[in-house]
Parts: C-alpha cells; structure tokens; sequence
C-alpha cells in the first residue's frame, strides 16, 4: 500500500509542477478537509503502535470513510487521485481484529503488525501529498 500511494502522490506532485493538473479552489478546499481527516485518523507512528489492533483498525477504516466523502465531493484529477487512493487502500476493507475462532469472518484477514504499519505510513503519505495539493 505504501508503495502504492507514495507513486500516486508522485504522479499528482508531477502532473501539479508540469501545470497539467490545474487545482482549483475546490479541490484546494476538498484536499485541506481530507488532510485534517486523514491527520485525525491515523497519528504519528509511536502513538498509533501502542494502540489495540483493534483501534488501529478503526483507525484506517475511519482514514478510508474520509477519502470516500472526500471523493464525492470532487470530480476530475482529484476524483482520480483519490479514487486510485481508496483502491490501493482497499486490503483494509477485508481486514479483522477478532482472533481467529470467532466464527465465519466473510473471509476477512487478520493483518501482521507490518500491515498495520504499511497502511498507516501509506495514510500519512496521503495526508502529506493533499497538503501539497492545497498549498498549489
């Protein structure tokens, strides 16, 4: 996922520099409302590693419901940049925190502490790159 959004952000950084991709105040405004979501959801590393998996998870499934109302509000390249966020984040729709045992899980996974970690660096690029976006 990281490796994902962080080639998104890159495209968006370029097409931003090359002026193919002209931001408008919507998207300026879309973008700030959807850094601050994404800064809220997920925090800095050492904090978000001592919570519970379970938290973690609502965590990034509260960072993914952000992108989601953010992208409803937009059209054109932003729609594009973040519908290809929300499908790179995707994985962490199928994701639970309930141990295994727990009865059928509609063949959700349980994620490694890496995945965890993956996932909430991969926010943090997102939030860092909408920032870039609204001081354009």
């Amino acid at each position: 996922m990281r490796t994902a959004i962080e080639e998104l952000a890159e495209e968006a950084e370029q097409q931003i520099r090359d002026r193919f991709w002209e931001v408008s105040e919507q998207d300026r405004a879309v973008a700030a409302k959807a850094a601050a979501d994404l800064r809220a959801a997920v925090g800095p590393a050492e904090i978000q590693e001592l919570l519970a998996v379970i938290d973690r998870l609502r965590h990034l499934r509260e960072a993914l419901a952000a992108l989601a109302v953010a992208l409803a509000h937009v059209h054109g390249r932003l729609a594009w940049f973040l519908g290809a966020a929300c499908t790179a984040l995707g994985p962490v729709l199928n994701w639970r925190a309930l141990p295994p045992g727990a009865g059928p899980t509609f063949g959700a996974t349980q994620p490694t502490p890496q995945q965890y970690e993956n996932a909430e660096d991969a926010i943090r690029r997102l939030q860092t790159a909408l920032t870039h976006i609204t001081t354009t």
